[in-house]
């Protein structure tokens, strides 16, 4: 009686101590301080009507904003390319990289990605740990998270500025490309400790920047900087943590991260002709929800055409007959819309692109409107099929649009405030040159997109 009294003590025991370890491992991010909001500043998005008046350099230099933290970032999102174990590989070594060489940083990952990792690393990792519905998920994540990174490829990046879509202000997101096409990654991985450096010390003032900004040197994406420069040391006072306790010389404002702000659209979807119609109370309007690359509505399964009204500025335009239609940002123009014949947008350029999917009509071709203009697509009672399939940054929606049910687009608008810019998603960039060599967006359509490439020729 007492070995097996004994036994049981022990079993219980295992179990207490296993579950104790999971949870060390895994704790709720709502434990974390809250979210650290930077400023972006510059006058990059003011010289849309007096560009013809600047020097490609001085174009060049001001087409970016600033980050400027106002303390050390401390939450810092991971988001990974599902399915892939080097990106899952590579999100270790960079978490270990931050954590060891910035203690005073905690990081974040989805309750997926947080269940496979946190057994092989010495520290706790931070998530949704009770069951939450999206918008909850959403909420949490907006109020804690001060960065985010991505490892894979535009997908994933996509997926980061997602989990955001429902708020107003989205964390800066540094992006290393590792998918398929990489379009929007900016980041070389073997850059990760440079990229990681640069956004972290971003902001910090004369005297609080690291010897690590000043010892180092990066050459053709390399650190060849010793590890014994990189260590920050928290401090329990004297201003921020993670900068007071650094001594070292300042580079200016001038020299922080810089910033992107990519448009996003404001969706909001009325799936059928009945739903918030008359009477309806105004607690149960649909929700509007940000998108950074697209919204899609497309016959889906059905054999028939769809019959899709279009509204621009709330006057009819047309009715298309499609298999679907897009609306992208200038960041989607380079996805969907331009597989389906849709004109490539510069990220700086404040519209959105309308764009049909394989039209009956050969007339109906791609329109560029101003991002301010409301679009509005209804699907027609001339529709065979009865359901469209509705798609939003790639991602279907479980609900498809019905006969009479309509989408409203507008740009989110961009706008500058007394303490920086406001709207969009930061996008941490390269930095180029003098000559703007490393001009991403260039880069890509040459080097990725293959723009203008000539038939029959290599090289």
């Amino acid at each position: 009686m007492n070995v097996s009294r004994s036994r049981h003590t022990l079993i219980r025991l295992c179990r207490t101590l296993s579950t104790s370890a999971q949870r060390r491992g895994i704790q709720d991010l709502n434990v974390l301080p809250e979210r650290r909001v930077p400023k972006y500043l510059g006058e990059g998005y003011l010289l849309q009507s007096r560009r013809e008046s600047l020097t490609s350099a001085e174009t060049q230099h001001n087409d970016l904003l600033s980050l400027q933290w106002p303390s050390p970032p401390r939450n810092v999102l991971l988001v990974q390319k599902r399915n892939a174990p080097v990106t899952i590989a590579a999100l270790k070594d960079f978490a270990q990289h931050i954590r060891d060489t910035f203690p005073d940083t905690n990081i974040l990952l989805e309750p997926d990605t947080a269940d496979e990792l946190h057994r092989s690393v010495p520290f706790p990792v931070y998530t949704t740990v009770a069951p939450q519905d999206g918008a909850s998920k959403q909420a949490a994540l907006t109020q804690k998270v001060d960065l985010a990174a991505t490892f894979g490829g535009d997908g994933t990046i996509l997926r980061a500025s997602s989990l955001f879509s429902s708020a107003l202000s989205v964390p800066p997101i540094l992006s290393f490309s590792m998918g398929t096409l990489g379009f929007l990654g900016e980041w070389k991985l073997a850059e990760y400790k440079r990229a990681f450096r640069e956004v972290y010390m971003s902001g910090a003032g004369a005297g609080d920047r690291s010897q690590i900004l000043e010892s180092s040197s990066c050459l053709d994406g390399k650190d060849v900087q010793p590890e014994s420069a990189e260590k920050v040391v928290s401090t329990a006072g004297g201003g921020p943590a993670g900068w007071s306790s650094i001594r070292g010389k300042s580079l200016g404002k001038t020299r922080g991260a810089r910033i992107l702000l990519r448009h996003r659209l404001k969706v909001t979807v009325k799936v059928s002709q009945d739903e918030f119609g008359l009477g309806a109370s105004r607690a149960t309007a649909p929700p509007t929800i940000h998108a950074m690359n697209e919204i899609i509505i497309h016959r889906g399964a059905t054999p028939h055409l769809a019959h899709i009204a279009i509204f621009i500025g709330g006057r009819f335009l047309t009715e298309a007959v499609a298999d679907g239609m897009i609306i992208s940002t200038p960041t989607g123009s380079t996805a969907y819309s331009l597989s389906s014949g849709g004109s490539i947008i510069h990220p700086l350029v404040d519209s959105l692109c309308l764009t049909p999917i394989c039209p009956r009509s050969l007339s109906f071709r791609p329109l560029i409107l101003p991002a301010s203009t409301p679009v509005t697509l209804r699907l027609s009672e001339k529709n065979r099929g009865r359901e469209v399939d509705v798609s939003i940054d790639g991602a279907r929606q479980h609900e498809g649009l019905k006969v009479g049910g309509e989408i409203r687009v507008v740009g989110e608008e961009i706008q500058r405030e007394q303490d920086g810019w406001r709207g969009g998603v930061p996008c941490v960039m390269r930095g180029g040159g003098e000559r703007g060599e490393d001009d991403g967006w260039v880069g890509g359509l040459n080097g990725l997109l293959k723009f203008n490439y000539p038939f029959g020729e290599e090289g």
